[in-house]
């Protein structure tokens, strides 16, 4: 994509696989988000849509861009693998390449606005307390998920894992660790992809998928704009992604703040560092 934007992989919907094991309580009934999470044996592939649809905003139509269409059209074609949950309104599904260790998408399902950029599509008030709301949704199935794969090795977590391994539990469990604190939800000020979607994803930016500068600056400066902070203002800076060249910038470690400056291979030997210890806290 020209200028600032990330490559169009970035973007790509679906991803890998997240195992799910669920969290037992007294009942011994498996927990709900670890349901909608679960595994398949069998996942299909992630496909395109090359529909061509009439849009006003004269965005570009079919080809690679245009691959989180076969999500939003047709989410019942694919299993729990690829595709987390759906209702009318929206499609959650597993970003295929993700940039951290959990990395999902939100689409919404509205033809009136799911090819409009984001900026102009959150302007709708009504819409955009519908997005707010389902993102608070998938932000806690998210943390769900987080807390399954590492709150055995969370230190704020210690408690609520002794409670959940008691025989019997107890009645109610230690609220442990905020694990909805390390989820971040936003969209791309300069998205590569043509249909709207929200990225809901882990702080933790360690993944063999980011593999250069603007898949980490993209969740790691002003490029990436949280749900919360619409609607925006009409002179907000971030509305010129390409003028403030977030995408240039140097890496600035999202832990500790230390600057890497151009030097890609220390930043993901030190990213690995900080996952470990961040995972531990």
């Amino acid at each position: 994509m020209p200028g600032d934007s990330p490559g169009l992989e970035d973007q790509s919907a679906a991803a890998a696989t997240i195992a799910s094991e669920s969290q037992l309580g007294k009942s011994g009934k498996r927990d709900a988000f670890a349901e909608l999470l679960a595994p398949k044996p069998k996942q299909a592939k992630h496909t395109k849509d090359v529909q061509s649809r009439d849009h006003s905003n004269k965005r570009a139509i079919g080809g690679p861009r245009d691959g989180l269409g076969a999500y939003i059209a047709n989410p019942e074609a694919y299993p729990a693998s690829v595709v987390v949950y759906y209702n009318n309104d929206f499609v959650a599904i597993h970003d295929l390449f993700p940039k951290s260790t959990l990395h999902l998408l939100l689409l919404p399902r509205d033809a009136t606005k799911t090819r409009l950029h984001p900026f102009d599509a959150l302007e709708d008030p009504v819409f955009l307390n519908k997005v707010k709301a389902e993102t608070k949704k998938l932000r806690t199935l998210a943390a769900g998920e987080l807390r399954r794969r590492y709150g055995k090795y969370s230190e704020q977590d210690k408690e609520r894992q002794r409670a959940l391994n008691a025989d019997p539990p107890p009645d109610k469990l230690p609220p442990g660790r905020d694990w909805e604190q390390d989820i971040k939800c936003g969209i791309h000020a300069c998205p590569s992809m043509n249909h709207l979607h929200i990225h809901v994803i882990s702080v933790d930016r360690y993944s063999d998928r980011l593999k250069h500068k603007k898949h980490y600056n993209s969740f790691s400066t002003p490029f990436f704009v949280p749900i919360d902070d619409f609607p925006l203002a009409k002179d907000d800076v971030r509305r010129e992604p390409t003028k403030e060249g977030y995408l240039r910038r140097d890496y600035i470690c999202w832990r500790c703040g230390k600057d890497f400056g151009t030097r890609f291979s220390e930043l993901k030997m030190h990213l690995e560092q900080e996952f470990e210890e961040w995972k531990r806290l």
